[in-house]
């Protein structure tokens, strides 16, 4: 079982509640702990989270157990880790893996190597939480959670904007401005279960741009999002009138440097709670990616 343990501070009596809450413990998941087998105590005794707490006094969570999901398959594929400690891990996901698992991709997706890291390492749950995902085509840095706990932790910081994810992106043409942000909202295509297209009823999606250099033929580009909408940054792109190099559902296949859309997350930052730090990892540029930066790019003619 997973547990935690926090000193009560300050020099005023406080609800139990009100201390977890302190420390990032939701409602919501305060009622998974409540009806799935968590346990609060106090001092070491089991207590409901209305009870008092005087400064000094120790509050403890334990987690609720997390049954292992039979219906994802384990993969001991190769699994590129990023960063990793007893409640977060990031990996540098390849392009052409999904993220998880679907009828099409069954078995070795990158929740089905996380799974099996998981279970190699005897993690307390091998239950992968995926927080971040990218397209199958997409390459760079996912961010998973080791417990339910912590998925919660980061799905609030998700909702703030807090949790910091940048790409890099080759475009093509020349991109103007140099620096600029998209607020376009995002909806599906209709008639089309995949496509995403720029429409009123659309989702709001922010994406914000920079032009890190440029030639006739294409530009790259350093990307923040500030909302994760599906494809929003491949949406974003191709609305400018500058899809992603090699993108065939919103842009061309045809580019001779790359065989899938120019996106890689570069980076990625998010705070850890529980050491009291944030946490920044990176991805390497990809080879597939630096040939189309090459190509197209530096060895162009500005």
């Amino acid at each position: 079982m997973t547990q935690f343990a926090w000193r009560v501070t300050g020099t005023s009596p406080m609800h139990v509640r009100t201390v977890l809450m302190d420390h990032g413990v939701t409602r919501t998941f305060l009622k998974q702990v409540k009806f799935h087998g968590g346990v609060v105590t106090l001092d070491g005794r089991e207590v409901r989270v209305i009870a008092m707490a005087q400064p000094g006094q120790t509050v403890g969570l334990q987690l609720p157990p997390e049954p292992a999901n039979a219906n994802v398959a384990t993969s001991y594929e190769p699994l590129e880790i990023l960063y990793e400690d007893p409640h977060f891990l990031v990996v540098n996901k390849p392009a052409g893996m999904a993220s998880v698992p679907s009828h099409l991709y069954p078995d070795d997706t990158l929740a089905n190597r996380v799974k099996g890291h998981l279970t190699a390492i005897q993690a307390p749950s091998t239950v992968t939480h995926i927080v971040t995902r990218l397209d199958r085509e997409t390459s760079g840095a996912v961010l998973f959670a080791k417990h339910h706990f912590a998925h919660s932790i980061l799905d609030k910081q998700l909702k703030l904007g807090q949790l910091d994810k940048r790409y890099i992106a080759v475009a093509a043409g020349p991109v103007t401005p140099r620096q600029f942000t998209v607020t376009l909202p995002i909806g599906r295509e209709p008639g089309s279960f995949i496509k995403r297209a720029v429409r009123p009823d659309g989702r709001q999606a922010k994406t914000a741009f920079r032009v890190v250099a440029r030639s006739h033929t294409a530009s790259l580009l350093a990307v923040k999002l500030y909302t994760g909408r599906t494809h929003q940054i491949r949406v974003h792109s191709a609305a400018l009138g500058h899809p992603l190099l090699g993108d065939w559902l919103y842009g061309t296949q045809t580019n001779p440097w790359i065989h899938r859309q120019a996106l890689h997350c570069a980076r990625l930052s998010f705070y850890q709670p529980f050491e009291q730090r944030w946490i920044t990892c990176y991805a390497p540029l990809p080879d597939d990616m630096a040939r189309v930066i090459q190509r197209e790019i530096l060895d162009e003619p500005k």
